[in-house]
C-alpha cells in the first residue's frame, strides 16, 4: 500500500505539543513497517501560509529549529525540495486560481459580494434570534452567473464560496473512528474558498495540495473532524477520491480538559528552555494516544517507527503527564556519555555564569563567559557526578558550580548534627583538622581507593564514617547534600580541597556556636 502523508502547519504561532504529536505520528507512519511496502512512501512538510494577517517568518524559523532539535526530518518540503514543489502555499496562488475556476464552471462554487459590514450584521442578528443558525446566509448563491461575472469584471470586491448541498448526507471513513456521516445542512454553510486578496482559504488549498501531492493518508487532530465533510464535498466537486483520514485522539491535561498553557509548558521552546532533551520529548509524545511493545518504555526514533501502526491508536483522549515526561528526561540524561551531556548542558551553564570570575559582574545584555580548556575538562568530568541526580539540564549548573568557584560557607551549625552540644562542635573541629590531610591524599585516588582509605582512617580514630564525611562534604562543596565527595576532590585537586577545609576550620574556630 502506498503511503504519503504530511504535516501542514500554518506559520501563525510557535510550535506546540499538539503540532509535534501530529508531525511525529505522520513521520512514524511514513517510516513504519506498513510503509516499507510502499516504494513511494514519504513524509512531507507543507507550509500553509495563506493566513497573511497572522503570518510571521519567525514562526517558520521556529518550526525548522524545533524539528531539528527533535531529530524529525521530512522527505519533501520547502527546505529540501521534491517533485511536487513548491511546498509553500503562497507560492502556489496561480494553481489555486486555476482550480477554483473549475469549481465555478461546474456550478460547485459562486461569487459572493457581501461586504464585511453585512456579514457582521447577519452574525449579530442570528445570535440575537437564538435560532441556532450560524454562518453565512447564502445571500449571493442565487445571483445569475452572467450578473456575477459582470460585477467581477467591473472590479467589485468579492470572494468565492463553495456550494454546500442543501440536503443529503456526506460520509467518509476514518481509520480510527470508523464510518462517519454528516447531514449537509449541519456543514458550515457555503464557506469561503478564495478570499478577496487572491489567497485561498485553508479548505481549498488543503484539498488541492493533498490531491496534487499524492497524499494518501491525512493524520491530523480531532479538532479538524468537523471540517472533513466540507473537504469531502470539495473532493467530490473536483471528481477526486479523498485520501484516507485518521483523526488523532485529543491530548488532555490531568483535569480532563484540552491541554493548554494553564496546565504548564505546551510550547516546545518552553520545554527546551526548561532543560528537556529533544529525544525524551519525542519518546514521551509518541505514547500520547498510541501503544507499542508491552513492557518497554524507552525507544529510539527508528524503533518507534518500526512498531508504529494506526491499528494501535487509542480512541480515548491521551492525558499529558508531566511527571512521566520528567521520568523520561531523567532516563535519557543518565545514558548520555559525559561528553554528550556536557555539550547539552553547557549553554545553561554559560547562561548561569558559573565560569565567570567571582566579583566580576556580567554587563547587562552580554552573553555568559565560555569555559577555558581546563574548566571545560572539569565540566565534562563533572557530568559523571551529577547525571544520576538531575532530571533536567537546567539543574546541572547549580550542582557543579562549586567546582569553579568557592561556594560561601554555610552557618557553623551545618557542619555537625542538629541539636548537637558543645562536645559535638569540638569533635567536628577535630574531625576537620584530621580531614584536611585526608582530602589532600584522597584527591589522587579512585573512588574505591578513597572510600577504603577514609574508612580505615575513621576506624583508627574511633569515629563513625558519617561523622567524618559530613563536615568534609560541607567544607568542600558548601552543602550537606552534594555530588559525590571523592569525585569532587579529584576534580578540585589536593591543594584546593585542603584550602577549603582550612577555611572552614578558620570560620568555625572564629565563630563557634
Amino acid at each position: 500500500m502506498q503511503i504519503r502523508d504530511r504535516y501542514a502547519p500554518s506559520p501563525t504561532g510557535l510550535q506546540h505539543i499538539g503540532g509535534v504529536r501530529t508531525a511525529l505520528f505522520n513521520y512514524l507512519f511514513a517510516h513504519s513497517k506498513e510503509a516499507h511496502e510502499s516504494r513511494d512512501a514519504a513524509f512531507i512538510l507543507r507550509l500553509e501560509d495563506t493566513d497573511r494577517t497572522r503570518f510571521d517568518a519567525a514562526f517558520v524559523q521556529n518550526l525548522y529549529d524545533t524539528f531539528a532539535w527533535l531529530g524529525i526530518h521530512w522527505d519533501e518540503g520547502p527546505d529540501v525540495g521534491g517533485q511536487y514543489a513548491p511546498y509553500i502555499q503562497s507560492e502556489r496562488l496561480e494553481l489555486y486560481k486555476r482550480y477554483i475556476l473549475e469549481l465555478l464552471d461546474a456550478d460547485k462554487a459562486y461569487y459572493c459580494f457581501c461586504s464585511p459590514e453585512r456579514l457582521e450584521t447577519i452574525r449579530l442578528e442570528r445570535e440575537a434570534s437564538r435560532s441556532g443558525e450560524t454562518g453565512y446566509d447564502r445571500h449571493c448563491r442565487s445571483i445569475p452567473k452572467e450578473e456575477a461575472a459582470a460585477r467581477v469584471a467591473s472590479g467589485q470586491p468579492c470572494v468565492i464560496r463553495l456550494k454546500i448541498p442543501l440536503d443529503g448526507i456526506t460520509g467518509f471513513y476514518d481509520r480510527l473512528l470508523g464510518h462517519i456521516e454528516w447531514k449537509n445542512r449541519d456543514v458550515n454553510p457555503d464557506p469561503v474558498l478564495l478570499k478577496s486578496d487572491g489567497f485561498p482559504t485553508y479548505h481549498l488549498a488543503n484539498v488541492v495540495d493533498d490531491h496534487l501531492m499524492g497524499i494518501t493518508h491525512v493524520l491530523r487532530a480531532q479538532e479538524w473532524l468537523s471540517s472533513t465533510p466540507l473537504h469531502v464535498i470539495i473532493y467530490a466537486g473536483f471528481g477526486w477520491t479523498p485520501p484516507e483520514f485518521c483523526h488523532l485522539p485529543m491530548v488532555m491535561g490531568q483535569d480532563g480538559k484540552k491541554l493548554s498553557k494553564r496546565h504548564g509548558a505546551t510550547g516546545v521552546d518552553e520545554f527546551r528552555r526548561q532543560g528537556y532533551l529533544g529525544e525524551a520529548l519525542v519518546n514521551y509524545v509518541a505514547f500520547l494516544g498510541a501503544s507499542y511493545e508491552e513492557g518497554k518504555d524507552v525507544y529510539t526514533l527508528a524503533e518507534l517507527a518500526a512498531c508504529f501502526s494506526l491499528d494501535k491508536l487509542n480512541k480515548a483522549p491521551a492525558v499529558f503527564d508531566y511527571k512521566k515526561l520528567e521520568w523520561y528526561n531523567a532516563a535519557y540524561i543518565r545514558v548520555k556519555t559525559n561528553e554528550e551531556l556536557a555539550q547539552l548542558a553547557l549553554p545553561f551553564a554559560v547562561e548561569a555564569g558559573i565560569f565567570e570570575k567571582v566579583g566580576k559582574e556580567r554587563k547587562q545584555g552580554s552573553a555568559g563567559i565560555e569555559p577555558d580548556a581546563e574548566q571545560k575538562r572539569i565540566f565534562v568530568e563533572a557530568m559523571s557526578l551529577v547525571k544520576e541526580r538531575v532530571s533536567f539540564l537546567t539543574e546541572i549548573p547549580a550542582k557543579v558550580a562549586y567546582l569553579f568557584s568557592e561556594p560561601p560557607l554555610p552557618d557553623a551549625s551545618e557542619f555537625f548534627p542538629k541539636k548537637a552540644d558543645i562536645h559535638a562542635f569540638s569533635k567536628t573541629i577535630t574531625l576537620l583538622t584530621m580531614g584536611k590531610d585526608l582530602v589532600s591524599r584522597m584527591a589522587a585516588m579512585t573512588d574505591a581507593d578513597a572510600e577504603a582509605f577514609i574508612k580505615t582512617e575513621a576506624e583508627k580514630a574511633g569515629v563513625k564514617l558519617g561523622d567524618l564525611m559530613m563536615p568534609l562534604r560541607v567544607a568542600v562543596t558548601g552543602a550537606r547534600v552534594s555530588p559525590p565527595l571523592f569525585g569532587s576532590l579529584r576534580l578540585l585537586g589536593a591543594e584546593a580541597s585542603a584550602l577549603r577545609v582550612e577555611k572552614a576550620l578558620a570560620k568555625l574556630t572564629a565563630e563557634p556556636v
